[in-house]
């Protein structure tokens, strides 16, 4: 969502969905993007009456920014409700993702700020708060004293708010968005949320707008009325198929004999023997894997590599390094922490890492940018075992 320098059309020819947003955010929106995507062209005349609203739409068709800038632009608006207090709620029952929809909101909250000085306009800039299980209690304090107006959180953070002194701000709560309804409705966890929201709508007296997303729910009734209980809800069916390149590669001919596949002239040959040089311990299939993988990752600008187990994680980031020469590739599981998970997520997104090897600690949604390829590395013995 980067910010581009457009000049300031005084005929404002905007896209009629857009029509009800202020100016500042037609303005911003036309600089940063070339037209409304459909769950945005279906979604906003729904959140704009007012009812509740179920999304689901493919990773990256900006389901998430349909959600997000109606309710930003109301909390923007100086007309808005006066008083401190949590206007907008955001859930998601990933901690990554919660973190990664605080950095991306700041984007759009700039970007309309910006806007709205060149038209030399007035708004009320709202302000983040995450709530998780990793907030210290000094920040707690201080969400405490000093609510911010938009409030990101999980379900088991706003369960214990409500709970808590906290929740008297949250009784000006006008919108509630509920990210990765797939991973909530069938659950006992999405059930204790649903009690949770119930709760919610007692605190503030009235019906928060219910926004839920989902890239990948079924069935889609279903997923409605657990979001929505039994209010009338609408439905925006924006999905489509993947689009998948799916290929399954064995690196040698003949898999009872990959050693003596690899001793030819080719240059994955040649490869697959520095490979051993460099680690004479490994055998069998490996030495034609690690060359494969490495030639695999070179060719692509990102890639995201899953393994079985987190010692499987760190041997293939080990091997693909040394092969490399350099740090090409880092390991992303359970044992590494949450600052050094956030460092590899944000530097594959930028470009500074060309790949990881992750198992299935990495919350997939999460925003790293865009992924060239997805490469899934089965442990050679485990795939002989599973052939007798």
């Amino acid at each position: 969502m980067s910010q581009r320098d457009h000049p300031i059309e005084s005929d404002d020819p905007s896209p009629a969905v857009l029509s009800g947003f202020s100016r500042p955010t037609r303005l911003w929106f036309k600089q940063n993007f070339p037209a409304p995507t459909e769950p945005q062209t279906r979604g906003w005349p729904v959140i704009a009456g007012g009812g509740h609203v179920l999304i689901t739409a493919p990773t990256g068709s900006g389901k998430t920014l349909a959600a997000f800038l109606w309710a930003i632009d109301r909390v923007s608006r100086p007309d808005r409700e006066a008083g401190p207090g949590v206007r907008l709620v955001y859930v998601s029952p990933l901690k990554a993702l919660v973190y990664d929809i605080e950095r991306n909101l700041r984007a759009p909250l700039a970007g309309i700020r910006g806007a709205a000085e060149r038209l030399e306009e007035s708004i009320l800039v709202p302000r983040i708060a995450i709530r998780t299980g990793d907030t210290s209690a000094q920040e707690r304090q201080r969400q405490l004293r000093d609510p911010a107006e938009i409030l990101v959180t999980t379900p088991e953070s706003l369960f214990l708010i409500l709970g808590s002194k906290a929740a008297a701000h949250l009784a000006a709560v006008h919108t509630l968005i509920v990210d990765e309804v797939h991973a909530l409705a069938p659950t006992k966890r999405g059930a204790h949320l649903a009690l949770t929201l119930e709760r919610l709508v007692e605190r503030c007296g009235r019906e928060p707008q219910r926004v839920g997303l989902s890239a990948t729910v079924r069935p889609l009734d279903e997923a409605a009325r657990f979001l929505a209980g039994d209010r009338p809800i609408e439905v925006v069916d924006a999905s489509a198929s993947p689009r998948l390149d799916l290929r399954v590669v064995v690196p040698v001919p003949d898999m009872e004999h990959p050693a003596e596949e690899a001793q030819g002239g080719s240059i994955l040959a040649e490869l697959c023997s520095r490979a051993v040089a460099r680690a004479p311990q490994e055998r069998g299939m490996w030495s034609a894997i690690y060359p494969a993988l490495l030639a695999e990752i070179r060719s692509h600008r990102s890639t995201v590599l899953f393994t079985n187990s987190r010692g499987l994680c760190e041997r293939i980031c080990q091997r693909l390094n040394e092969l490399a020469g350099e740090e090409l590739v880092r390991a992303h599981h359970g044992s590494v922490s949450h600052e050094q998970r956030a460092e590899i997520e944000g530097g594959l997104k930028r470009g500074a890492l060309r790949a990881l090897v992750a198992t299935s600690s990495l919350e997939m949604g999460i925003d790293m940018g865009a992924v060239d390829q997805v490469l899934l590395v089965e442990s050679p013995g485990s795939v002989a075992r599973g052939l007798q």
